[in-house]
């Protein structure tokens, strides 16, 4: 069965299932009650990234797995921000999103062709992340880590961008 064929039976399938669970939550009330939508909306945000990343395993696509990742992963940063109230953390928290990139990249490589760059592109990707999460959560006021030092995380990550290309192979 080739890619087009399996994509399209993946993506209905899911569709399907999606259909069915709605369904039940409007015919079954009880089932609302159980699963309260007021304070669990962003799971189904983390659901999304699921079905992403299902969907990408199902149909031999791993590339599927960044976007699984960064909804997934905006998901749990909601998340959090819904449970706490700590909805200003989006200031800085917007940050940790090529991280999640960073995670998915890893995944697809694992999964998928070349493992070696994709890792390494991966892990650079959430260095820079965390790197930019503590320099604008500090400045911003969120996790003050580093104090009034945090400048020195821009001239070490301005030092990692003129050192790595030097470690690369031709």
């Amino acid at each position: 069965m080739n890619k087009r064929r399996r994509t399209g039976l993946v993506g209905g399938l899911i569709l399907i299932l999606l259909g069915l669970w709605f369904l039940a939550m409007q015919i079954i009330p009880g089932l609302q009650t159980l699963i309260n939508l007021e304070f669990s909306w962003p799971l189904f945000v983390i659901g999304a990234g699921v079905v992403l990343l299902i969907l990408g395993l199902l149909t031999g696509e791993p590339g599927m797995a960044v976007p699984a990742c960064i909804v997934g992963g905006i998901g749990v940063l909601l998340y959090y921000q819904n449970e706490t109230g700590n909805w200003a953390s989006w200031a800085y928290a917007w940050t940790l999103i090529p991280g999640f990139a960073g995670i998915g990249a890893i995944l697809a490589g694992l999964l998928g062709d070349k493992p070696k760059q994709s890792v390494r592109d991966g892990v650079n990707l959430i260095i820079i992340s965390a790197v930019m999460f503590v320099i604008f959560s500090s400045f911003l006021g969120g996790q003050n880590l580093l104090g009034p030092y945090w400048p020195v995380l821009l001239i070490l990550l301005g030092l990692w961008f003129l050192i790595q290309p030097l470690f690369r192979r031709k």
